[in-house]
């Protein structure tokens, strides 16, 4: 995929990676690539989202279809968004990141609409990925302009090197159905960061760091980008308790008219 991709040396975000737990690189794509990048999202957003399947799609009202705010397996009904996923430089920098060849294992979207979001609650993905080591990356990138004020991200640095995952239980956030009980600590707060940029920001981060993002409180600007998903060739993916807690949620979902 021909894209002008800015990237930073890769030895130096490998050891930002290990230290911190993100890289962050300010302009990943240019503002011309975004521009195309949004122009195949609405072509995607009218010609694939009607096809998908039921559990893949996700509303803030589902009778509503601006409220879009969540959607699953993007590169699995368009050649366009598989190549970003599988054929651009984004894999290699989860590759980077993880200092092993890597499984492409989700592509994403997530929205916070406006005056519609509620905040992504703190959380470490690799909670919900059901693997055996935490051999795992999401990428992200902003669609449009993220500040303070549309749900910028929060990372808490170096989160990610305390042994295990903090303990989640339920937290009634549609797309984030679990998120860390024992969140706020002094040490929580005095490494939250936050990542505020440009359409073309591109974030990257370890499966174990903490993060979160307010609500958009926007009454005009919506908060879109894409997520990332890529495991290591290491890690073991338990597919067949993933589908039974993706069951369970879609159940969960369906009876509170979110499908």
């Amino acid at each position: 995929m021909n894209f002008n991709s800015n990237i930073p040396d890769l030895g130096d975000l490998k050891n930002i990676y290990d230290e911190n737990g993100y890289n962050h690189i300010p302009e990943l794509f240019s503002k011309s690539d975004m521009e195309l990048i949004n122009k195949e999202f609405d072509r995607y957003i009218k010609d694939c989202v009607p096809k998908m399947k039921e559990g893949e799609v996700y509303y803030v009202d589902k009778e509503n279809k601006d409220t879009l705010m969540q959607m699953q397996k993007l590169e699995e009904y368009d050649a366009f968004f598989h190549d970003l996923f599988h054929n651009s430089k984004i894999k290699e920098l989860a590759a980077n990141a993880l200092g092993e060849d890597v499984i492409p294992r989700a592509m994403e979207y997530f929205n916070k609409p406006p005056g519609k979001s509620n905040p992504t609650p703190p959380h470490q993905d690799g909670y919900y990925f059901n693997l055996d080591n935490d051999k795992a990356v999401t990428g992200w990138l902003a669609l449009e302009d993220v500040d303070d004020e549309n749900g910028c991200i929060h990372y808490v640095k170096g989160s990610h090197k305390y042994e295990g995952y903090r303990p989640h239980g339920k937290s009634e956030i549609l797309g984030f159905s679990k998120g860390v009980t024992d969140f706020g600590t002094e040490e929580d707060k005095k490494n939250t960061v936050k990542f505020e940029g440009k359409a073309g920001m591109f974030l990257m981060h370890h499966a174990k760091i903490i993060h979160f993002a307010d609500p958009n409180k926007s009454k005009t600007r919506s908060r879109r980008a894409f997520g990332f998903v890529y495991h290591g060739v290491s890690a073991k993916h338990d597919k067949k308790k993933e589908k039974m807690e993706q069951e369970q949620l879609k159940a969960e979902l369906k009876s509170k008219n979110k499908l």
